[in-house]
C-alpha cells in the first residue's frame, strides 16, 4: 500500500475513484467496500454493457462497422469476439470508446446526483485515467500486482492464451502511469486478505 498526497478540490462527498490493470482485483476491493463498509458502488463496466445492449443505438452503430457477425445468436453482443478486434487494433479500440464513453458519463452523473446525501461512494472505472473521467472523484485509488501475476489471473479468468492475455494487457495504459497519479496504491501481489487489509488499513 502506498498513499499519495494529491489534494482534490471540488464535492464534499468522498468519492474514491477506483481503478488499476485488466484482472488486478478492482472486484475484490469494489465488493469488499460495499459488503463491509456498506458504501454504494457505481460500476463503470455495468454501464457500458447497457450501453451496447440490444435495441440500443450503439449497438446499431457496432453492427453497422464490423457487421452482424459481432452478434450472438441471442442478438447479445459478443464480447469476446469485438475484444478480438478491439485489442488487436488501437484505433478501433479509441472509436468503440468514444461510442461508450458519453452513455457511462450521463450515468455517472446520474447516479451521483440520487446520491448526493451518502458521505461515501465509491466508483469503479477501469478507464478513469484514460477516459478523463477523474472529475467525478476526489480520490484516486489504484490496484496494482506484478504483471506476471496479472497475465496469470487474466488467463485462468478469461481463458485466454498468453499471447491474448498479453495483448489486451499491452492495450492498457502502463499500470506505472496510473499509479504516479493515485492517492492510494493498494498492492495485490499476494492473498485477497492481503489486499483487504490494505483498505482497512486506508480507511482506519
Amino acid at each position: 500500500m502506498r498513499t499519495h498526497p494529491d489534494n482534490f478540490i471540488g464535492v464534499h462527498q468522498r468519492r474514491i475513484g477506483l481503478t488499476g490493470g485488466i484482472a488486478m482485483g478492482k472486484t475484490t476491493v469494489a465488493n469488499y467496500l460495499a459488503s463491509a463498509y456498506q458504501f454504494p458502488v457505481l460500476d463503470a463496466d455495468v454501464y457500458a454493457r447497457e450501453a451496447v445492449r440490444p435495441g440500443s443505438a450503439v449497438l446499431a452503430k457496432v453492427v453497422e462497422r464490423y457487421g452482424t457477425e459481432i452478434l450472438l445468436p441471442d442478438g447479445m453482443l459478443d464480447r469476446r469476439c469485438l475484444g478480438n478486434i478491439i485489442f488487436e487494433n488501437s484505433q478501433e479500440q479509441q472509436w468503440l470508446e468514444t461510442q461508450i464513453h458519453p452513455y457511462v458519463r450521463q450515468c455517472l452523473q446520474r447516479e451521483l446526483e440520487s446520491l448526493k446525501q451518502d458521505p461515501v461512494i465509491v466508483l469503479v472505472i477501469p478507464l478513469l485515467l484514460e477516459a478523463q473521467m477523474t472529475n467525478f472523484v476526489t480520490e484516486i485509488w489504484v490496484v496494482s500486482c506484478s504483471e506476471a501475476k496479472q497475465v496469470e489471473r487474466l488467463m485462468q479468468r478469461n481463458s485466454l492464451t498468453l499471447k491474448q492475455a498479453q495483448t489486451r494487457i499491452a492495450s492498457q495504459m502502463p499500470i506505472a502511469q496510473k499509479i504516479a497519479q493515485a492517492t492510494v496504491v493498494l498492492d495485490n501481489s499476494s492473498t485477497p486478505d492481503a489486499l483487504l487489509r490494505q483498505v482497512d488499513a486506508v480507511l482506519k
